[in-house]
């Protein structure tokens, strides 16, 4: 009797995709609709409030101040993704001199992401200090209060995305080794970082330019 050759293809490892980033996604999905409610709000009361009332409030605004805030943010995403790419090749650490940007790893990009990010909170305290000098507060008038509302919890966000960034650096520099893990989480907290950047980017034209 001759032994028959098995005709059984191999069978190929199935990939599911990581449960942390799928869960991030559904997350920031919802975070969405969150920040689309605010966007209806604000609308609303401008609707209501009429032109003259919102643009005697918004001709208080510091726009170019703004502007330079917001393009410190949408930077710190350029920087941000960096960081990613250094973490999809593993490479945790810079290899070069600290001024050789080609040579930084993760940990370097990060570091300057968040302070970018620290850059902006700070200018936006710094700007709602000079419209309560002006007598523009929570309660003072009905833009006040959408306004304060929703950069508030935009700054909310974007605190959120900082302390994100921490813990992420603290576990690099305790975990023996930079692998696959560490670089999923690295990926994760980027979705993070873009999406408050984007809710920004939109924000800054609803409430700024659009008068």
């Amino acid at each position: 009797m001759t032994a028959t050759a098995s005709t059984t293809a191999p069978v190929k490892p199935y990939n599911r995709p990581n449960i942390v980033a799928v869960g991030t996604i559904i997350w920031l999905s919802s975070e969405l609709m969150f920040f689309a409610a605010l966007f209806a709000m604000y609308f609303t009361i401008r609707a209501v409030q009429g032109p003259k009332v919102w643009f005697d409030s918004t001709s208080m605004l510091n726009v170019k101040f703004a502007a330079i805030n917001t393009t410190v943010l949408v930077l710190s995403s350029v920087t941000c993704q960096f960081g990613v790419f250094a973490a999809e090749r593993l490479q945790v650490r810079r290899t070069g001199k600290a001024l050789q940007f080609s040579k930084w790893g993760m940990r370097e990009w990060f570091a300057l992401t968040f302070l970018m990010g620290a850059f902006f909170i700070g200018g936006q305290i710094f700007e709602y200090s000079s419209l309560v000098s002006q007598g523009i507060n929570l309660s003072s008038r009905a833009y006040g209060s959408v306004f304060y509302i929703t950069t508030g919890f935009h700054g909310l966000h974007v605190t959120g995305g900082l302390v994100a960034f921490l813990i992420l650096l603290l576990r690099v520099n305790k975990a023996r080794k930079f692998g696959h893990a560490q670089a999923t989480q690295a990926i994760v907290v980027s979705y993070y970082w873009h999406f408050v950047d984007i809710v920004w980017i939109a924000l800054f034209s609803a409430i700024y330019l659009i008068k």
